[in-house]
């Protein structure tokens, strides 16, 4: 809490703070983000990149190698956005450091030095792991403790909030790179730093949280999420940007995107955005407020301009949220495609038979999963002009420890191209490591987060 009482009865800027979101989750997509920061005038730019199962693949990834772990397109956004971030004054926050922010920091100021950025600083923090404080009796939400899951425990991360993310900001760092944080947390730090809202005001901590929460799923909101052909249109959504919200004072804010972006802001991608992940509207819990959605107004002020205000507040919770990773074993699957006349019935044939061999003959007992995917495909490039014709393929997937199990299923897979029924073609399969997922909760006070800034 010491950053937070640092800012209490300090100066409260007036001046609306302009934040947008750079991406959504690890894979999204970076000109959107470059175009927010070259026109959106902002003072924070923010990457939320971490779900649950990108945090375990981190982990896998840093058990690989000590120098990996971080998000794998971190270094393709940082030569596109910093130097824009130097050019325009814009302050960068993201999650993407992932399993080793360290690591990630360290990447940051090499590109920053190959790029020519001299003085530009990246802090770092680190904390979120927790695995040394789980033990084998800790129960997970899911049912269960830890000692009884199944495959071993990888990592275990707590979600971390503004009090522990507040210290690496008052570093005035040009670039904040994190492990876990809790998605509206990212955005809702800046607020509070901006505007010095004190710790326990949890009216306007609330009001902070549901601005985070409408913009940390980025075009969930600007209406690429929200398209649905037909029903719910949107314009130009192969060109949809990112959005980004005025936050006056008092948190009240106004939603909007680059009017040279495509996409959609309306009161209904709002309260689509707004409804999402929430169970219970009149709590949502957050490791800073539990927030009541539940009055919340949305209004539309404008072209892509929509007013949210009226969320309500309530004291933290004592305990944080836990992700846990386990080994999830190998993921096994395989395809093969059907066309033509009959072609549904021949792939349910197909499925039939690999079922027996796998199950009945080879006795397998691991979780497997035989399914008939597909429209049309296949002769999409035939000239069959409006005539469709049957296109389907199949595919059969399995969860297990022993990889020779997974090797097997691939095997009896492909060799049903020689085997029958006829006209299978266009087999693929792989083998993969994977992870599983599970929930728990520490003690607030049983977390220590720490802080370092680099300088390129």
């Amino acid at each position: 809490m010491e950053a937070l009482r640092r800012l209490e009865g300090g100066e409260r800027p007036g001046r609306v703070l302009r934040i947008g979101c750079g991406a959504g989750f690890s894979s999204d997509r970076l000109g959107p983000a470059v175009d927010l920061l070259a026109e959106g005038r902002l003072d924070w730019l923010v990457l939320e990149c971490i779900g649950e199962r990108t945090m375990a693949f981190g982990h896998r990834d840093r058990r690989r190698d000590p120098s990996a772990g971080y998000n794998p397109r971190l270094a393709a956004r940082m030569r596109a956005l910093l130097p824009l971030c130097r050019r325009h004054g814009t302050r960068l926050l993201s999650d993407m450091g992932v399993a080793n922010p360290a690591a990630a920091a360290e990447r940051t100021i090499a590109i920053a030095r190959e790029l020519g950025l001299a003085g530009l600083t990246v802090a770092w923090l680190e904390g979120d792991e927790v695995t040394d404080i789980v033990d084998r009796d800790t129960p997970l939400l899911e049912g269960g403790t830890v000692g009884e899951a199944e495959g071993a425990l990888l990592a275990a991360n707590a979600y971390l909030g503004i009090e522990h993310l507040l210290p690496a900001l008052l570093t005035g760092a040009d670039v904040v790179l994190t492990g876990r944080v809790a998605d509206p947390s990212l955005f809702l730090a800046p607020l509070v730093l901006h505007f010095g809202w004190e710790a326990h005001d949890w009216e306007r901590l609330a009001a902070g949280t549901l601005v985070g929460h409408l913009l940390e799923c980025g075009m969930q909101v600007t209406g690429g999420y929200f398209a649905d052909p037909g029903r719910k249109e949107v314009p130009d959504l192969a060109r949809c940007g990112y959005p980004l919200a005025e936050v006056g004072p008092d948190g009240e804010a106004v939603v909007t995107k680059l009017a040279s972006a495509g996409g959609r802001v309306s009161a209904a991608t709002v309260k689509e955005q707004l409804l999402y992940e929430v169970h219970d509207p009149t709590a949502y819990v957050t490791p800073d407020v539990i927030a009541d959605f539940s009055r919340v107004t949305v209004e539309e002020v404008g072209r892509d301009r929509v007013r949210v205000a009226g969320a309500r507040g309530r004291p933290r919770p004592e305990r944080l949220k836990v992700t846990l990773a386990f080994d999830g074993g190998w993921l096994g699957e395989a395809g093969v495609s059907y066309a033509g006349i009959n072609a549904v019935a021949r792939a349910e044939l197909a499925r039939e038979i690999l079922r027996e061999r796998l199950l009945g003959i080879h006795g397998l007992r691991c979780p497997l999963r035989f399914d008939l995917i597909g429209v049309d495909s296949l002769h999409g490039t035939a000239g069959v002009g409006p005539v469709r014709t049957e296109d389907v393929r199949l595919r059969v997937a399995c969860r297990t420890r022993e990889r020779e199990e997974a090797e097997l299923v691939l095997w009896e897979t492909e060799a049903i191209l020689t085997c029958g029924p006829a006209g299978g073609g266009g087999f693929r399969g792989r083998i993969v490591e994977s992870v599983t997922t599970a929930s728990s909760f520490v003690a607030r006070d049983a977390v220590h987060a720490r802080v370092e800034v680099l300088e390129a």
